[in-house]
Order: C-alpha cells, then sequence, then structure tokens
C-alpha cells in the first residue's frame, strides 16, 4: 500500500493533480462499479433477450414486441411499435433527427454569434467602457456565446441529450434514463476514438506519418498537389493497419499543413473533405479490425482478412484511385496555382523563425517507436477501455518526461469529438425500432438503402443492426456492408471518425456547410457504389 500511495504521490509531482486523481480512480475505482454494476436488477434478463440483459426498460427488445402477419406492410409493423411503447418511440425519433436537422444549421447558428458578437463590441465602443474601465476584462454578449454553443457541431448530440432525457422521464422514470447510461450504452468506441485521436496526433507520430507520406510526395516534387495525392491515397490505406479514426486525425493533421494552410479555393476544400470522408470509410475494408461497420459484424459473420481482401479491399483501393485521379485532374489549375504560391511561403519561411510547434528537430529513434507501441497497443486492445485507457496514462507520463521531443498536447478537440460520439451512441441507440424493419425490407435494394441510412445514422449502428437479423443471405449481408461503408462520407455523422477530421479542418471553412460536404462526397460516394455493385459478391 506504501509503495502505492508513493506512486500517485510522484505521479501528482510530475504530471500535475489532474492525471493523479485520473489514475486513482482507474485504478481504485473499478471495484466500486462492478459492485454496483452487480446490485442492479436488469429489467430484461439475458434469456429473455437472447444476449446481454437490458438493465433500462426502453428500447423495448425486438424480440419484445408483439408478433405481426407476415405480410404487414412497413407503416403497421411501425405503427404497432410505437403503440405498444406507449408513444416513446416515436417521441425518441423526433429527438434523433432533431439532432440531425441541428448538424444541418450548426453553420447558420455559427455566423449568427459572430454578428451577435460584432454587434455587442460596438455597443461597447459607445459606451466607452476601456475608457471607464482600463482594468476589466470585456464582457462577452451572452446570446452570442449561446449561439455559438448552438454552433458547435461536436455538441450538437450532447446539446439534444437534454429533450432525451426529459422524454425518458415522462414515459418512464429517470432511473431508467440513469440504467439506460450507466448499463445499455457502450462508450468503448467514443473512448478509443478519443484516446487514438491524442496519440495519432502527437508529434512523433504525426512526423513519422508526415516522412511516409513525403516519400510519395517526392514523386511529385513534393508539391501541394503531389502532397494532396499522397495524402488521400496513403492515409485511407493506413487505416486498415491502424484503424480508421488515427488514419483520419493524420491524414487532417497534414491536409492542414501542407495543404489547407495555402488557403485553396471554396470548392477544393469542400471537394478534398468530402472525398477524405469517403475515402476513409472505404479505406479500413482491407482488413477486419480497422473499420467501425466491419468490427460490428466480422466475428458473428465469421468474415477474416481473407474475405475482406477479396470482396471489399482490392474494390476499395480501385475507387480511391480513381476519385483522387478524377478530382486531381478536374482541380489541376488550382493545383498549379498553389505550387506557385507555395513557392512564395517557402521563401517567405526562410526569412522568419519557426515556431515552436514547426520545428524539424531530429526526434530520436527510441521515442518513435515507444509512440508507435502505444498506438499499437490502444489499436490491439481498442474493445477492451481498461487496457487502453490504462497505457493512456503512461502514455501521458512519456510525453512530460520527454518535453524536448513533444508538441503541446491537444486535448479539446478528441473531447469534443468523444463528446459528440457518445451522444450518438447514446441516441442511436433507441432507434432500432425502425431501423431493423427497415432493412429487413429492402431486399433486393439493401446496399442502396444501408447508403441512404448511413447518411442519416452511424453505418456501425446500420450494420450492427443488420447482424441481428436472423438468416441473412449472404448477398444481403454483403450489400449492407458495402452500403454502409460507401455512405460513410456523406454526412459528418455518418463515420465514426468524420467528427474528427471536420474538427481538425473545419477551422477553414467558418463553419461547414453539410450541404456542400454532400455534394462534393456525392461523386466518389457513386464511384464507390459502382465497384461494389458492378463487382459485387
Amino acid at each position: 500500500m506504501s509503495c502505492i500511495c508513493h506512486f500517485f504521490k510522484v505521479l501528482a509531482r510530475r504530471a500535475g493533480l489532474l492525471t493523479a486523481v485520473a489514475a486513482a480512480v482507474f485504478f481504485l475505482g473499478a471495484p466500486a462499479g462492478e459492485a454496483s454494476a452487480r446490485t442492479a436488477a436488469p429489467a430484461y434478463p439475458a434469456a429473455e433477450v437472447g444476449g446481454e440483459s437490458q438493465y433500462s426498460h426502453f428500447p423495448i427488445p425486438l424480440n419484445q414486441y408483439n408478433p405481426v402477419p407476415p405480410d404487414a406492410s412497413l407503416y403497421q409493423v411501425l405503427s404497432e411499435r410505437n403503440k405498444q411503447s406507449g408513444g416513446f418511440n416515436l417521441a425518441v425519433t423526433l429527438v434523433f433527427f432533431g439532432a440531425i436537422i441541428h448538424t444541418f444549421l450548426a453553420g447558420r447558428f455559427e455566423r449568427y454569434s459572430h454578428k451577435l458578437a460584432l454587434r455587442y463590441k460596438e455597443k461597447l465602443k459607445e459606451t466607452n467602457f476601456r475608457v471607464m474601465h482600463p482594468e476589466e476584462r470585456l464582457p462577452v454578449s451572452f446570446a452570442s456565446a449561446i449561439f455559438h454553443f448552438l454552433g458547435e457541431v461536436e455538441a450538437v448530440f450532447g446539446i439534444w441529450l437534454i429533450p432525451f432525457m426529459f422524454v425518458c422521464w415522462k414515459y418512464y422514470s429517470f432511473e431508467d434514463f440513469s440504467a439506460y447510461l450507466n448499463y445499455d450504452c457502450s462508450f468503448t468506441e467514443p473512448m478509443f476514438v478519443m484516446i487514438i485521436m491524442i496519440i495519432a496526433s502527437s508529434r512523433p507520430i504525426f512526423k513519422l506519418a508526415e516522412y511516409v507520406v513525403n516519400c510519395g510526395a517526392r514523386l511529385g516534387k513534393a508539391t501541394p498537389g503531389a502532397w494532396w495525392i499522397s495524402v488521400m491515397c496513403l492515409a485511407p490505406l493506413l487505416g486498415s493497419l491502424i484503424t480508421e479514426p488515427a488514419a483520419m486525425t493524420i491524414g487532417a493533421l497534414i491536409l492542414s499543413k501542407k495543404f489547407y494552410d495555402l488557403k485553396p479555393k471554396k470548392t477544393l476544400m469542400y471537394a478534398t473533405l468530402g472525398l477524405l470522408f469517403v475515402n476513409i470509410s472505404i479505406g479500413g475494408t482491407l482488413t477486419h479490425f480497422a473499420a467501425p461497420p466491419v468490427v460490428m459484424v466480422a466475428e458473428k459473420w465469421e468474415w477474416g482478412l481473407a474475405h475482406m481482401i477479396q470482396h471489399f479491399g482490392w474494390k476499395a483501393v480501385s475507387a480511391i484511385v480513381i476519385s483522387n485521379l478524377a478530382y486531381f485532374f478536374l482541380f489541376r489549375r488550382e493545383f498549379a496555382r498553389l505550387a506557385s504560391q507555395q513557392r512564395e511561403f517557402d521563401e517567405f519561411d526562410d526569412a522568419v523563425p519557426q515556431s515552436w510547434e514547426d520545428r524539424n528537430d531530429k526526434i530520436p529513434l527510441w521515442v518513435t517507436l515507444a509512440h508507435v507501441c502505444f498506438l499499437v497497443w490502444t489499436v490491439l486492445f481498442a474493445h477492451e477501455p481498461v487496457m487502453f485507457i490504462g497505457s493512456f496514462l503512461f502514455f501521458i507520463g512519456f510525453t512530460l518526461a520527454t518535453p524536448q521531443y513533444q508538441n503541446q498536447m491537444s486535448l479539446r478537440v478528441p473531447i469534443m469529438v468523444g463528446f459528440f460520439l457518445a451522444g450518438l451512441v447514446i441516441l442511436g441507440g433507441v432507434q432500432a425500432w425502425w431501423l431493423e424493419p427497415v432493412l429487413t425490407r429492402l431486399g433486393d435494394y439493401a446496399m442502396v438503402g444501408a447508403t441512404l441510412l448511413t447518411a442519416f445514422n452511424d453505418n456501425a449502428a446500420v450494420t450492427f443492426l443488420a447482424s441481428t437479423v436472423p438468416n441473412l443471405p449472404e448477398a444481403v449481408k454483403y450489400s449492407v456492408v458495402a452500403g454502409a461503408v460507401t455512405g460513410g462520407g456523406l454526412t459528418v455523422i455518418a463515420n465514426a471518425p468524420n467528427p474528427a477530421g471536420q474538427a481538425i479542418l473545419g477551422k477553414y471553412f467558418k463553419g461547414i456547410n453539410p450541404l456542400w460536404l454532400f455534394a462534393w462526397a456525392a461523386f466518389p460516394t457513386a464511384i464507390v457504389f459502382i465497384f461494389f455493385t458492378c463487382f459485387g459478391h
């Protein structure tokens, strides 16, 4: 016990009180959590639902709904299920679609926030606030702060948890709401994405990825276009090895530094973002452990590495290359303009000292290898939060012990992305009542339906629900997964890594327009769709 106390004492002195508290909670708080889980009585035991026990009385498990005639229409099924839930199903679905609509309006909220802030500053100037109160901080418009919060895309689903809570409270109880969050929702994926983003954005990992991508960019004399094509080809393929969230983080960071900083035209900015989302979504299909929608079904459907390469991998690679070349040819004049602009920037950079964040001093091999080990460990134990959270605490300690080779750790973006995904998990977890009958009725249109459903729901949720349907034909299984990964770039919420890319690159857009993103992601999506259908199962 004295050794443990000494460990936390040293950790508090070296890493700060916050890290020490986090470590203490991690190592000592687990037994308490397990004890509370054991005392809670499930509302639906495992024997009733045919899987894990459900502790909340909502949502009603799919096998607990009243049977309907085999020839019942989709409307009849949904109507009966909503009636059995007492109207709860319809209410939570309206909340879910309200959150989706909010994501489309986030840009407008952000722009209105800026207008309110400017008006408030003008008002302060008129009242000579700075002259009258020279030592006080300038006050901030409360209305502007509210609309700024509403304009944060990463906060949308978290905001809509408030009306969701009241809906649960009205139809069931607050205890059921608490049980749903504590026992029935799995936050493993949000935690994993958050931690993998932090590790992947560390300076040693970023420099290693930059070196790999630079090898491809050198073939094109390291012009902006060469960097662009190298990132858009290599980053998605890395997703099959280090998972899609890590690949998205690395790809977005390199694009930010080597491409977006040059201020390309608006059309090329959106085309790049949409193409990146689509490429990352399909780039993880070379393996069975990297793409979230594949992970949801791989074990249950016995899809291994050979199966993924044969049925998905080579098609994804082909679609990535063709889409990249098509967009590169379309914007070739803009890339030529950026090349001349880059030469001017390079001359200016030679005369201006680099910032600490952009320094190019050599990182020792052992530091890079240590970071790679942390990354690989997190990937290997992606479904075991105790393992990857524990290693993350050691990662924090390692970065504190090697400050001369590190940049300041950015936590805001990963935390906001984790918050976004956690809200999506909570709201998406009560949508099975309508998703399941829709998926089972798609038939020959399974791929089209899965692609469209993915645009308005997380693609992992779509494939998970498909995995719960018994005796699905192999062709339908293929179509659902193919459709889910195909539509993963159409919206920010379509694929778990997308919020990470949006959070890193969003600063260049002054609010990402969802319609513009959808429009520029549509073409590569169509290319992927053609490959997955013409060279089908």
